[in-house]
């Protein structure tokens, strides 16, 4: 069982955690007091609307002076965008779009999974006469480019020997996806939750292909200058993100009705988000997730997304901190 760590905790274990202990290179010069904590929240990440309704940051670096800046996501390619133009200092990513980040010169580094969830698939209206995947050649594929959902549009089609060339893609946001499938300017989406299940269950739109496994991780992402000058301002966001998941994990409902509200969407729909395709049980990055992630990467070099020859698997083992939270999670 997890067994929440206080704030006098985390800030012993702070102290003890240097930069070369944790792979990072020490700063040339010491960082500059800390006034200010950015970080996301979206509605593809339930634990990070928990955390921002009940407070528990600002709560904890209250005594300190410094005050906390939430900036909504609304994909992992907002998220990146944030990162990469310093923004924000921690953002909410889907595993593969962070690695195709880093592969391509983005600065970050993953110390917390915040989901193992269902979160895309690929979708079609109720009446289509779409059935298999290869009926998706020469048609219109909604899809936002530099997230997971169109990571696994990607994969997908590779199972069925087609590549993006071979369909129409149009790229739109995750919400404006939505409404091109429901009002028929796209014959398929790639979706993403809650707007996902919002369309099954509000629109009767179908789930045409599924894999759990293509879906990759909820990384929680760190610029890496933020995470050498400001470990243990880290550490404390990554100690709320596991108040915040312990409590979801213990009130699924309650979290449903937050995204519910957050994201003005039905409960029925935020339910099917959070109890049944999100699994919040593993947020210690490890062996597995850095795996995950080498499995995905081919179709990274496979559409050319990537410089070529990339080392992607010395990138995936940039990205994945599977030490920096270690003595803060008891899992």
């Amino acid at each position: 069982m997890t067994h929440p760590i206080n704030r006098r905790d985390t800030l012993a274990l702070g102290l003890g955690l240097s930069g070369l202990a944790l792979g990072l290179s020490t700063p040339a010069r010491a960082a500059e007091p800390l006034k200010e904590v950015r970080l996301d929240y979206a509605y593809y990440s339930p634990t990070s609307l928990v955390l921002r309704r009940f407070g528990w940051l600002e709560e904890d670096f209250k005594a300190d002076g410094v005050s906390v800046k939430w900036v909504l996501s609304a994909g992992s390619n907002r998220a990146l965008e944030y990162l990469n133009a310093d923004s924000i200092d921690i953002g909410s990513t889907a595993g593969l779009a962070a690695l195709l980040a880093r592969a391509n010169g983005a600065p970050i580094r993953t110390p917390y999974i915040y989901s193992r969830p269902e979160w895309t698939a690929l979708v079609v209206r109720g009446d289509s006469n779409i059935r298999t995947l290869a009926d998706l050649k020469g048609r219109k594929v909604a899809a936002t480019k530099g997230t997971d959902p169109y990571l696994f549009l990607l994969r997908a089609l590779h199972t069925v020997g087609l590549k993006r060339s071979d369909i129409e893609h149009v790229s739109l946001q995750h919400a404006d996806g939505r409404a091109a499938l429901e009002q028929g300017r796209v014959e398929a989406w790639a979706g993403l939750d809650p707007h996902m299940a919002a369309s099954e269950l509000g629109a009767g739109s179908r789930l045409l292909y599924r894999n759990v496994d293509f879906n990759t991780y909820g990384f929680l992402n760190v610029r890496e200058a933020f995470l050498q000058q400001q470990p243990r301002a880290v550490q404390r966001v990554i100690q709320a993100y596991e108040k915040a998941r312990l409590w979801t994990l213990a009130n699924p409902s309650e979290a449903a009705r937050i995204l519910s509200e957050e994201a003005k969407v039905t409960l029925p729909v935020a339910l099917l988000q959070v109890k049944l395709r999100s699994d919040f049980s593993h947020p210690l990055p490890s062996q597995t997730h850095v795996d995950a992630l080498r499995a995905a990467a081919p179709i990274l070099v496979d559409e050319q997304l990537v410089k070529p020859g990339t080392d992607l698997s010395r990138v995936v083992a940039d990205l994945v901190d599977t030490r920096f939270a270690a003595p803060l999670i008891k899992v």
